[in-house]
């Protein structure tokens, strides 16, 4: 076990003085390490009576994400709750507005606060952190107006502190490359369909196949553009024709590689275009 720097034991114990001023957690659960690092720490300083994880097994969660989250519960001993969020079912999401995060989280948030009936006294936690407050996520909006709670930006965990802490505490996922929702693959305004979706993953779970472990698939109608980290450009771009003959089996028409490889948030860039307009 490494140890943490004066900086990052100073969170830890400001994260665990958070959580032992509160009777118990509903953690809003994904899989991905951010709100993973929440549940652990809610199971290590609440205690396991005190806590339970929520994950929607929606259309827009890979099936790879789901079987992880169910894992690391497993693995740490904690209470997962699974329930079926149908947001593809409101048309204020499928219909792709660039608010559409606000939905999603807006029918998750509102089956969590159903489950106060059965834990009274718990909070609603999310994984947000400090970095991800700097960036456009309407979804923050839903957790404001349901009183979620948010303990690692509470705490000032920026997203590399998150990666130290778990690697300290030796969760499996730890170095787990981000796995946003699948929607975010599809432009704004285009319609977010199921087909869209197992497009998206079939794609996807293609490439981890051929050894891109970080990687999106952009679905531009029958062209899948690909990102992935800048020093496997290369390497994607020597096996193109063999990627190519296998995305036509997945309903991708032709594939384009994106130079400039992954980075947060590059759907967003065209709402920054049209306030520059």
């Amino acid at each position: 076990m490494n140890e943490l720097n004066a900086s990052l034991t100073e969170k830890l114990k400001n994260i665990e003085s958070w959580f032992n001023q509160r009777t118990g957690s509903i953690v809003a659960f994904s899989g991905g390490i951010d709100s993973s690092l929440v549940l652990f720490l809610a199971r290590k300083y609440q205690g396991r009576s005190a806590v339970v994880g929520v994950i929607s097994n929606s259309e827009s969660l890979k099936n790879k994400d789901f079987l992880i989250a169910q894992s690391f519960c497993a693995t740490f001993d904690i209470n997962l709750h699974v329930i079926k969020t149908n947001e593809l079912s409101d048309i204020r999401y499928s219909q792709n507005p660039i608010n559409r995060c606000f939905f999603c989280k807006d029918h998750l948030y509102n089956d969590l606060q159903s489950l106060k009936t059965e834990y009274p006294g718990f909070e609603i936690l999310n994984g947000t952190n400090v970095n991800d407050l700097g960036d456009y996520r309407p979804g923050l909006e839903a957790a404001k107006q349901k009183s979620v709670l948010s303990p690692l930006a509470d705490c000032n965990f920026s997203k590399a502190d998150i990666r130290s802490i778990a690697q300290f505490f030796n969760l499996p996922n730890w170095n787990k490359p981000a796995s946003p929702c699948l929607s975010s693959r599809i432009p704004y305004h285009q319609e977010v369909t199921f087909d869209k979706l197992r497009q998206i993953e079939a794609a996807e779970d293609l490439l981890n196949t051929f050894g891109f472990e970080d990687v999106r698939v952009r679905h531009y109608g029958s062209i899948a553009k690909i990102e992935v980290q800048q020093e496997d450009i290369d390497k994607l771009r020597a096996s193109q024709e063999s990627i190519r003959i296998e995305m036509k089996m997945i309903g991708f028409d032709n594939i384009e590689i994106d130079p400039e490889g992954i980075v947060s948030g590059k759907m967003n860039r065209v709402l920054f275009t049209l306030d520059e307009k």
